[in-house]
């Protein structure tokens, strides 16, 4: 290990700002550092809210996304158990999980981190997107991901750096998005991604007239009970939800860009009757489609 320790060792924290609220997500620290063979781990001059040994472990209140560029070393928690760390491995520390981590103690490690909070974290978290099972992470982009940590490094240690900084935020998700992909990256996990990129692409392009759930399973090849689990898990929704939801983004860009009936609309877009179609489009939008319309041809009128 060669690198140069002045060079490679900066760390800087930041308060969370009410700033960062509207856009979801902040990166609030970030540091790098050579931790040497044979020193103790983690190096002096931390805050003590972020120091912890090997043998108490710790705690955070938010997610830290630490990765390793050199060296060795092991990492625990409870729901992983203890791993081996290896360079170009990430460690996924989430808020309120137990964890310990170190560099090997013949080889120490190179280390980068940052520190996100945020609604947009909270949401991964609920989704399962990011878990507690899943901490040790195996980085194939490994230079795109360095070249993340590297900006976020620059923008957050520079003497103007501002707590409050929605294009730190941004490279800190693009570091999350890497984490996921990263996660669904095995054969399996690719012919998922595939299959439900597949069912959404026929969905998009049926939006009037798709397929039942059943028959487009059957079309793709799987059980519907499994393509329903999946699609739900990859998006968020389950199949008919998808597409009701499709047509509804739909029919708001008909009724703004034509001057074709609601009923003509809802026909076209496969609604049982304007009725359905008027409860649905309140139901998503939190308006009733003659009064969306209503409205944004008034203020179409007065631009």
């Amino acid at each position: 290990m060669t690198r140069n320790i002045a060079a490679l060792s900066r760390h800087r924290y930041l308060a969370e700002s009410p700033e960062s609220e509207p856009w979801g997500i902040a990166v609030t620290a970030a540091g790098r550092q050579l931790c040497a063979p044979g020193t103790a781990y983690p190096p002096p001059g931390h805050p003590e809210d972020h120091a912890f040994s090997w043998d108490n472990g710790r705690v955070l209140p938010a997610c830290q996304v630490v990765f390793i560029l050199d060296g060795r070393g092991r990492f625990e928690s409870r729901a992983t158990g203890l791993q081996e760390v290896t360079a170009g491995t990430a460690l996924v520390i989430l808020p309120n999980v137990w964890h310990r981590y170190a560099p090997d103690f013949a080889t120490g490690w190179v280390e980068q981190w940052i520190e996100l909070r945020g609604p947009v974290v909270e949401s991964l978290l609920r989704r399962e997107t990011l878990h507690p099972k899943r901490a040790v992470v195996r980085i194939e982009r490994t230079l795109e991901f360095t070249s993340l940590f590297d900006a976020i490094q620059s923008r957050l240690t520079g003497d103007s750096a501002l707590a409050c900084d929605p294009e730190r935020g941004a490279l800190g998700l693009q570091v999350l998005a890497l984490v996921a992909a990263a996660n669904d990256c095995g054969p399996a996990a690719r012919s998922i991604t595939a299959l439900i990129g597949r069912a959404e692409r026929l969905l998009a392009d049926s939006v009037e007239h798709a397929p039942p759930m059943p028959e487009l399973a059957r079309k793709l090849g799987v059980a519907y009970s499994y393509f329903r689990r999946e699609f739900k898990r990859h998006t968020g929704l389950s199949p008919h939800r998808y597409l009701n939801q499709m047509r509804l983004e739909k029919a708001r860009r008909l009724m703004g860009a034509t001057d074709e009936s609601l009923k003509a609309i809802a026909d076209r877009l496969g609604f049982s009757s304007p009725y359905h179609f008027s409860a649905a489009f309140k139901r998503h939008f939190g308006v009733a489609p003659e009064h969306w319309r209503q409205r944004h041809q008034r203020s179409a009128a007065g631009a």
